[in-house]
């Protein structure tokens, strides 16, 4: 798998809330860090996702009365998945996690930043509609290809690559370096969304074996 100059990582959503010891913690969510250092330096182009939500925000549980997490319910963009309070803005928990260094990261895009509705897609708020303002990025800069790693693969991961596919834009997951929440069976769900959408899953080592001269 080579690597060529319009190929961009994206990396999702490494911040502390997210990891052990966060409010939504990814089983094993900080292990991916040093797969992802590892094949950063491979990427001419890196671009970092933040989730970054307003205090109560309608995908919060604390939100909705009697509601806990892991619930679900029906918003006006469809079914919502109730979260604990995690990534408010300027919190220790939107932050990045401390041991994450890119310092070449050229983009960090925020999502989720609207209070009705929750984004997990580093392309579109989960209406499926409203777009970030990433697929227009990738063309000013030409970006043709994406590659995918970080938290959690059965939500934010899967959906970025879902619609980067749905936009025409060729796509792989990089699997070891994602961890899933793995809510009621939820990363076998993806992964067979990803699958049936024809988008590739590759390994950390496949991409440095490719690098090797």
């Amino acid at each position: 798998m080579h690597i060529n100059a319009n190929d961009l990582l994206i990396v999702i959503d490494m911040q502390n809330d997210f990891c052990p010891g966060g409010a939504l913690a990814v089983p094993g969510g900080d292990d991916v860090i040093p797969l992802i250092h590892r094949i950063a330096p491979l990427f001419a182009h890196v671009l970092l996702t933040q989730d970054w939500h307003p205090a109560g925000h309608s995908s919060f549980a604390s939100r909705h009365l009697g509601k806990q997490p892991y619930e679900q319910i029906e918003l006006s963009y469809g079914t919502q998945t109730l979260w604990p309070d995690h990534c408010v803005q300027g919190s220790h928990g939107a932050e990045f996690h401390s041991k994450l260094r890119l310092p070449q990261a050229e983009l960090i895009l925020r999502k989720g930043f609207r209070g009705e509705i929750d984004s997990y897609s580093a392309f579109f708020e989960n209406d499926r509609a409203t777009p970030t303002g990433l697929l227009g990025y990738l063309k000013e800069r030409g970006l043709a290809r994406v590659f995918l790693a970080g938290l959690a693969y059965d939500y934010c991961v899967g959906y970025s690559a879902l619609d980067a596919r749905r936009l025409g834009l060729p796509a792989m997951v990089i699997g070891d370096a994602c961890r899933a929440i793995d809510l009621a069976g939820s990363a076998v769900a993806m992964r067979a969304l990803l699958t049936q959408a024809g988008l590739q899953h590759i390994e950390t080592s496949e991409l440095a074996a490719a690098a090797t001269p």
